[in-house]
């Protein structure tokens, strides 16, 4: 009996991820298995017999975050045979076609900051760790361009001298960075301007202190308590590099409603109960 139970319920495991997975077709760019093999990740069908079947498998390892031998052990459950190596070719092989499964994705969806022709590029990182470990052992640094969602620089460091700073990224004339509030500081302002590019970051107002024309300290918070929900408003700002001169920039802000601002701070008490570090506690109430 308990076998018959085994196989009704891998029966009913497979039918569930197979409605999951017409779904997630149905949400598919029209052409995508010619693309596959267009742009080199299906040249031959040995271990992979169609596109299909290739991206489910990259899925496992790309989305669900499985090793390259864990993924070719699941890759079992699609009828596949396949070593942990050919895995990683087969990523190797079909990033043009990922890629361009994004941009498709995308559409013709505009950017909500126009560059007028400049290079805009995202800037971050995350971490890595390796199989058995406790926490993080590797940070990939990288940017991308926002234009073709390509990834034109990374950076791969230890743990031990890997914190997160634009420094690290090669800033060309005309570039536009992008980053979050970890990189909103004068270092990073001074280093994007230095290369005559132009910097916009999400305001942290410990790291990135911002003063008035008569190069007096602002307060933000006094600011943005006069703005209405919903309203968007901007104010001059400076920012002193670090060789004491001016940088000048532009504060901007809008104003949540109060059902968002409830949002935020709840996605901000789960995150925090679950961080061993008191810090996470006190950190939510400067964002």
């Amino acid at each position: 009996m308990s076998k018959v139970n085994d196989l009704a319920t891998k029966k009913l495991a497979e039918d569930l991820a197979n409605e999951n997975w017409k779904i997630i077709c149905a949400f598919l760019p029209a052409g995508w298995m010619e693309q596959a093999r267009q742009s080199g990740a299906l040249q031959r069908a040995r271990g992979i017999p169609d596109a299909e079947k290739l991206l489910r498998l990259l899925l496992i390892h790309v989305v669900n975050g499985c090793s390259l031998t864990e993924t070719a052990v699941r890759a079992t459950q699609l009828g596949l045979n396949i070593s942990a190596v050919a895995v990683f070719k087969r990523l190797q092989a079909a990033e043009e076609w990922l890629r361009w499964l994004a941009v498709q994705q995308l559409g013709t969806k505009r950017l909500g900051l126009q560059s007028h022709g400049r290079p805009l590029r995202a800037v971050d990182a995350t971490s890595v760790s390796e199989p058995g470990s406790t926490g993080t052992d590797w940070k990939v640094h990288y940017s991308i361009s926002l234009s073709d969602l390509r990834c034109d620089f990374f950076e791969l460091t230890a743990i031990e001298g890997g914190g997160e700073t634009l420094r690290r990224v090669p800033v060309h004339r005309g570039d536009i960075m992008m980053g979050d509030r970890i990189y909103a500081n004068p270092v990073a302002v001074s280093h994007v301007v230095d290369a005559k590019g132009d910097i916009l970051v999400r305001l942290n107002r410990q790291t990135l202190p911002l003063y008035d024309a008569a190069e007096k300290r602002i307060d933000p918070l006094r600011l943005f308590g006069r703005i209405k929900a919903g309203q968007v408003n901007e104010w001059v700002t400076r920012v002193r590099d670090r060789k004491g001169a001016w940088i000048l920039g532009r504060l901007i802000a809008v104003k949540r409603s109060a059902a968002a601002t409830r949002q935020v701070r709840k996605k901000l008490l789960r995150k925090a109960s679950k961080c061993n570090d008191p810090r996470c506690f006190t950190s939510m109430f400067y964002r």
